[in-house]
């Protein structure tokens, strides 16, 4: 619900619990009087802050600027924190003031031209006008409330009614200001391939918090999302502030704090590679980034998160269904395989009851390992032997569903795409193109290479019957320069390119609306949920080591619903860390995923083979449950480094499953009780055969057995009794 108070110019925004109140002073700035807990409208008046009058002293306009909380700060106004806009007029002249012009609220959301953003009908929008009428520019603030969920959405667009063309050199979506408290911590995910999104608590402190990518993607290391919590800061309690960017390129979050313990959150596209002839009559569009508030600790806001981007971002028609469980032939053949080898795979995985076979890198061209082909979508028939459609048609008469990987963005310098067309590679003439498992990027800004790629798509895709594609991206983006725009708008390359990957999979999307289709990037570099707009899942990490993936879980549920994340079953002796683990325990913790296989099956024992059709009963049975249930940490191997404890609780609290690893044995660790979360405490609840009150199983617990030995994962299944 969006409400506005008309004496002072108060625009307050309502979320079931939360409220976020703006006004426009002196009939000139906008800006923030509070984000939190929900506030009565009768009380809104409150809020505002007296102090207008400084404005129309002229000699001290310095002093105002630098302490207001503008909702939207601009550069060269003396502002002592970070802006969100910067523009150079046709004297080359930077900086820009706005001044607010009018409102208009409304139901519903408009979408974001030529960009994923959340929709839905049960909200509310406002779209703020400010201006500047000596530069004809107008800024538009949206803002959307939502009314079954605790997030805000902001987005912005710059209109120029000039008749003059302006650069836009810096365009942030949101700024947030809040009053500092001592004790504030700063919640971030830091990583690197193999190592993704892992969670880290810093002590906020005096100066600013940089969080960033200048890799064309969100990353392996980082993360567009920004979060403070107060101190006492747990699962259950104290609060939380966070900002995540709906955006698939360079970003730049930031958080500052003030002389006057102002602090300052923004989000954004990064301003490093990016600036935007802006010509007269054009307008541009910035991404949105997504506020989310929570009182009751870290837990609430990831479940804030996990409803709305199940409810308000993702738009597959799997989103609600089964997906397949699929084998996946990487970890098993890498580059060595033929269509032979592959139905072998597919043959002894009918038997097993897995319903996918999907053949990765390596079908095409002359790919016969990483160093050439990229580019060339055709075929190669020595090793896949009657083309496309034969093995399509041998694996579905098998029983199973058929998936493919492709990695369109890139192409190799050893390849007849670059021999034709060399200027289609990403590149600068001061240097030697960077290349990265030896393939550059595609200038996604040609036209042409567009088209060839959606074209090159559409053959695949048509040559033979392909439920899942599989979409990689292996090299992070670098040498930033295009054959094909004019000298006037490099600095529009990055940018531009994100908007053409988006055009590319909204079209692969929408032509083939029955497609399940995976992002990944070498791992989970493009975790990010401008692509979950596209793919209801992406692929976690490439490493599936179960206990590596405990702290890459976490950090990653931290934000995203476990339908979205990507988990396989590997083999036994992980390819990456070289650990040995028990199949029984990696099936286990495949479960908080999309789950599949990624391994040789024709190479199991007999007794791993036997075991795989339970594995995946267990699966379906909880399959709904991880879906669509809601997340609670109970505990964290992340933080203590002995046990991890995931629980996930159904919608109408009927059914619970919690999974457990125990990493460390030691002489010294007894049993353990672990306390139950968001159950109903009148429900009475089965477990292990034995009835207990919800209130029992929260307050009292349960306790869990002491495992022999290390890596040992036990699954739970909890239901309300009849």
């Amino acid at each position: 619900m969006i409400s506005f108070e008309k004496e002072k110019k108060i625009f307050k925004l309502d979320t079931p619990n939360t409220s976020y109140v703006m006004s426009v002073y002196a009939d000139m700035y906008l800006g923030n009087l509070y984000y939190g807990g929900k506030i009565d409208d009768a009380d809104v008046c409150y809020m505002y802050r007296q102090g207008s009058e400084q404005i129309i002293n002229e000699g001290e306009k310095s002093g105002f600027m630098n302490g207001f909380p503008f909702e939207f700060p601009t550069a060269g106004m003396v502002n002592s924190q970070e802006t969100c806009m910067d523009i150079r007029n046709s004297r080359g002249q930077n900086g820009i003031e706005l001044v607010y012009k009018s409102h208009e609220i409304y139901k519903g959301k408009k979408a974001l031209k030529g960009l994923p953003a959340s929709f839905g009908d049960s909200c509310d929008s406002i779209d703020i006008t400010l201006t500047n009428e000596r530069l004809g520019i107008d800024v538009v603030l949206t803002y959307t409330a939502f009314n079954d969920v605790d997030i805000i959405t902001r987005s912005v667009k710059v209109i120029n009614n000039s008749s003059e063309n302006i650069n836009i050199t810096k365009m942030l979506s949101a700024a947030l200001t809040l009053d500092y408290q001592e004790g504030m911590k700063i919640i971030d995910l830091k990583g690197c391939w193999s190592r993704e999104r892992h969670i880290v608590y810093e002590n906020l402190h005096y100066g600013s918090f940089v969080n960033e990518s200048l890799r064309g993607e969100s990353g392996h290391q980082t993360q567009p999302f920004v979060a403070v919590a107060t101190g006492n800061i747990t699962q259950t309690t104290g609060e939380v502030y966070a900002m995540h960017f709906i955006y698939s390129g360079n970003f730049l979050g930031k958080i500052q704090i003030n002389e006057q313990d102002s602090l300052r959150m923004v989000m954004g596209i990064h301003p490093d590679t990016f600036e935007w002839k802006l010509e007269a009559g054009d307008s541009f569009q910035a991404p949105e980034v997504v506020l989310n508030y929570s009182s009751e600790g870290i837990g609430q806001m990831s479940r804030n998160f996990h409803d709305f981007y199940r409810n308000h971002l993702i738009r597959s028609k799997y989103l609600h269904e089964e997906r397949p469980v699929l084998v996946n032939n990487w970890e098993a053949t890498y580059f060595d395989f033929t269509s032979d080898k592959l139905v072998d795979i597919a043959r002894e995985a009918s038997k097993r009851g897995i319903e996918m076979l999907v053949m990765d890198d390596g079908w095409f061209g002359e790919r016969n390992s990483d160093d050439g082909s990229l580019g060339d979508w055709f075929v190669n028939e020595d090793k896949i032997k009657g083309g496309l459609k034969k093995l399509s048609d041998d694996v579905h008469s098998l029983g199973l569903k058929f998936g493919i990987w492709v990695e369109p963005e890139m192409i190799s310098p050893k390849s007849e795409l670059y021999k034709k067309h060399p200027d289609w590679a990403m590149q600068t003439h001061h240097s030697i193109p960077v290349q990265a498992r030896k393939q550059l990027n595609l200038d996604l800004t040609n036209p042409a290479v567009v088209d060839y790629i959606k074209n090159c798509l559409k053959d695949i895709m048509e040559q033979a019957t392909i439920e899942y594609m599989k979409w990689d991206m292996n090299k992070s983006l670098s040498d930033y320069g295009s054959e094909y725009l004019p000298a006037d708008r490099q600095g529009e390359v990055a940018h531009r390119y994100v908007l053409a990957l988006y055009e590319i999979q909204e079209y692969l999307v929408s032509s083939y609306p029955d497609l399940l289709l995976e992002n990944c990037s070498s791992g989970g570099a493009r975790f990010d949920p401008g692509m979950l707009y596209y793919s209801p899942q992406i692929w976690c990490s490439d490493d599936m080591d179960p206990v590596e993936r405990l702290s890459i879980i976490e950090g990653t549920a931290l934000l995203y619903p476990f339908s979205t994340i990507g988990a396989h079953v590997s083999k036994n002796t992980n390819d990456i860390l070289g650990r040995t683990t028990n199949m029984a325990d990696r099936a286990i913790m495949a479960l908080l995923g999309t789950y599949g296989y990624e391994l040789d099956i024709t190479k199991l024992t007999d007794e791993e083979k036997e075991a795989i059709p339970d594995q995946i009963k267990t699966h379906k049975r909880v399959e709904d449950l991880v879906r669509e249930g809601d997340y609670y940490r109970l505990e964290s191997y992340n933080e203590n480094h002995l046990f991890d404890a995931v629980e996930i609780v159904s919608k109408d609290k009927d059914k619970v499953m919690v999974v457990m690893m125990q990493v460390l044995c030691t002489p010294c660790i007894r049993d353990r009780r672990i306390k139950l979360q968001g159950l109903n405490p009148d429900y009475i609840y089965v477990v292990n055969g034995q009835k207990l009150h919800g209130s029992t199983l929260m307050n009292a617990g349960i306790i869990v057995p002491r495992p022999r030995g290390d890596y040992k994962a036990t699954l739970l299944e909890i239901e309300k009794a009849d």
